[in-house]
């Protein structure tokens, strides 16, 4: 039985479950409606699906069985209330909200929702579950994950609507709800207590390296300012967002050490869980190569996984979000490593399935598992609005905790 998907927040996150219903997932369904306060945006997609700017109007005449929210972060609980109330299955881009009053009214609203945690599918991610899961280490009591963002994909988020907490819940929320989440996940628990420290030590109109060279919007390279990105050289940027900005007025290129600047770029946070295990996490938003680091300590031993997936950022690429850039092989190769050591035994390398696609492989998985025929999952990588709530929960909660200086218990 198909079903009549409609897709709120038509960004460039919506671009993937629109080729996926309109190409390798085509059977699953009818895409019935796009609704944005942009019609251009919406249009650039495909001017074939009825386009609706208000949310109850577009309920009403589209009668969508299944909503996918990709909207900014701050509209998420909104969308997601009002199409459950209306009967409708929820499939939401993480965070599922950015308060706890947010993630409350979701859980009120009650229904069908899905969040979509894509590096649950990873198959190194999964791998790390697979193991856990045999008791290759025992019962976990600590873990220590590290998380690097470099200058092209980290910067990134200083340049568009994520800059403004207000918008995003800042990257603890936004960003590392994936992290979180596949903690929560790995070690099947639940976070207690929270303790976390913050700042914005890079980006920022208080940190800029010195005075900001001149910007000439969407005419090729801008200067020589290695942080500015440049719309008009690529093709579907140029259409998804500079050719749509008369509609709104957002500017997704903004200066990185411009004035309005809310979030953090350096954190650090300390979660306690109902299991006794204890995370230690670290997230850098300006990094010179992206990727990260994962222990999980044990009864019985330990589990690391080193992933790079970018050796370097290249300020040379006209490829400014990384597409394309060049590679470089000495001193730090770009790939995954994961390592079991058991008491009492010799270190030895776990092989990791390859996947293809984006995310480690996980968005095609997830896709499938969105669209596709399910199968049973003995991994539990399909997340709920109670997995949603203790990812956004920790950040929220590190939030709170960055602002009165104490830990938060959730």
């Amino acid at each position: 039985m198909t079903r009549r998907y409609a897709i709120a927040g038509l960004g460039h996150r919506a671009g993937m479950y629109v080729e996926a219903l309109k190409g390798d997932w085509s059977h699953a369904g009818d895409l019935v409606a796009f609704c944005d306060t942009n019609a251009a945006r919406m249009a650039s997609y495909d001017p074939g699906v009825p386009a609706y700017g208000d949310f109850t109007e577009m309920l009403d005449a589209a009668r969508p069985g299944v909503v996918i929210v990709t909207s900014p972060d701050h509209t998420h609980h909104g969308y997601a209330v009002a199409a459950l109330e209306r009967g409708c299955a929820v499939i939401v881009e993480k965070p599922l909200a950015i308060t706890a009053e947010g993630c409350a009214a979701i859980a009120e609203a009650a229904g069908e929702v899905t969040i979509t945690f894509n590096y649950r599918y990873s198959p190194r991610n999964s791998a790390v579950k697979r193991l856990i899961a045999e008791g290759a280490i025992g019962e976990i009591t600590s873990v220590h994950l590290e998380w690097l963002l470099d200058t092209m994909h980290g910067a990134d988020y200083f340049r568009r609507w994520h800059r403004d907490k207000a918008n995003s819940g800042g990257l603890l929320v936004h960003k590392s709800g994936h992290h979180f989440d596949l903690v929560n996940w790995w070690l099947d628990a639940s976070p207690e207590t929270v303790y976390a420290q913050g700042d914005l030590r890079f980006y920022g109109d208080a940190n800029a390296p010195g005075p900001r060279p001149p910007r000439s919007r969407g005419s090729g390279l801008i200067g020589a300012d290695r942080y500015s990105l440049d719309l008009a050289a690529d093709p579907r940027l140029d259409q998804l967002y500079l050719q749509a900005e008369h509609e709104d007025g957002y500017h997704r290129d903004q200066d990185v050490f411009a004035p309005g600047v809310t979030i953090e770029d350096t954190m650090a946070v300390l979660v306690r869980y109902d299991s006794r295990a204890m995370l230690t996490y670290s997230l850098n938003a300006h990094a010179p190569w992206e990727g990260y680091r994962v222990a999980l300590n044990g009864t019985l031993g330990r589990i690391e996984l080193d992933v790079v997936e970018r050796e370097w950022a290249d300020p040379d690429s006209a490829a400014r979000l990384g597409k394309g850039a060049r590679r470089l092989t000495e001193g730090r190769v770009r790939g995954e490593r994961l390592v079991l050591q058991r008491h009492w035994e010799p270190a030895r390398e776990i092989e990791i399935p390859q996947g293809e696609g984006g995310h480690g492989g996980g968005d095609r998985l997830l896709l499938e598992d969105l669209f596709g025929t399910p199968a049973p999952d003995p991994l539990g990588r399909r997340a709920g609005h109670v997995d949603g709530i203790r990812a956004a929960g920790i950040g929220i909660a590190a939030n709170t905790s960055i602002e009165t200086g104490l830990p938060v218990r959730i």
